[in-house]
């Protein structure tokens, strides 16, 4: 309720729409399904925020804007990755990891408020980084043949685009990267995933599902073939976390902790920077 009252008025819908929407969504709590993720429920939640905005895609603008902030950080950004390439370590492919989590900050679904420079920089001055398995998921990618990148946020695609060539560069490994089948609040479809640039470093697929998220139930046949056929998955974002956590595959999850329920099952600090793979 409280996201419908923030990214009511984060469109500048009338304070009218937004009562008009609490009351509406509450005549719905005995449908909710406690067991449901939070990314199934958000697929009620963005319908009604579309039909009351009277918009397809109601974040489009502020996409835009968040592609355009991202990719003016990106050549400096890329610089630095340059920079940190040593002949005996992965420190290339690590710094593009950590700018790929940080750039999970663009999020309006959790939070509209965020400084995405402030935050890229925060990773290379301290970073605040709670369960880091770098290792493991590099150790992982030697071995696979090709990589399955789910995406989350737009302008955060910019950074997975830097991480992406630099896992090409350095590995040489085939990506193919996932994005949501229809618009639902500022997470990636294909044209966002083309205007950051990712057709020239991955193969792009949508999951069929257009909740934020990856509901297996809701994904295509064809999204779910690549899914149960690829070697390693990079699993971006808070709502693939919660949609995928659970499930038996070789995983790598990469988000930040943006609420205290998550931040608790991790076992990590609210805010904290993540690259695990759950063991279930």
């Amino acid at each position: 309720m409280n996201q419908i009252v923030r990214v009511g008025r984060l469109l500048n819908l009338p304070e009218a729409d937004c009562l008009a929407m609490l009351r509406e969504f509450s005549g719905h709590f005995a449908e909710l399904e406690l067991d449901d993720t939070p990314p199934q429920t958000a697929i009620m939640i963005y319908d009604m925020i579309s039909r009351y905005s009277g918009l397809k895609d109601p974040f489009k603008a502020i996409k835009k804007e968040s592609t355009e902030k991202a990719l003016s950080l990106y050549p400096g950004l890329k610089k630095r990755v340059d920079l940190a390439t040593t002949p005996t370590s992965s420190a290339a492919m690590s710094l593009a990891a950590k700018f790929a989590v940080a750039g999970n900050v663009i999020d309006f679904g959790v939070a509209s408020q965020f400084d995405l420079g402030a935050e890229l920089d925060r990773v290379v001055d301290s970073g605040a980084f709670g369960r880091w398995q770098e290792n493991d998921f590099f150790s992982a990618l030697k071995d696979a043949e090709w990589l399955l990148y789910l995406g989350d946020n737009t302008g955060e695609t910019v950074m997975d685009r830097l991480f992406i060539e630099t896992i090409t560069k350095e590995t040489g490994t085939p990506v193919t990267y996932v994005v949501r089948e229809a618009p639902i609040i500022n997470d990636a479809i294909l044209e966002d995933a083309l205007a950051a640039g990712l057709d020239g470093c991955a193969e792009i697929v949508s999951s069929g599902c257009s909740a934020p998220g990856t509901v297996l139930d809701l994904c295509s046949f064809q999204f779910l073939n690549l899914f149960h056929k690829a070697p390693l998955i990079v699993s971006k974002g808070q709502g693939n976390y919660e949609t995928l956590s659970d499930v038996k595959a070789p995983i790598f999850f990469f988000l930040k902790a943006k609420c205290s329920v998550i931040a608790d099952h991790l076992g990590v600090q609210l805010g904290d920077l993540v690259l695990t793979r759950e063991e279930r």
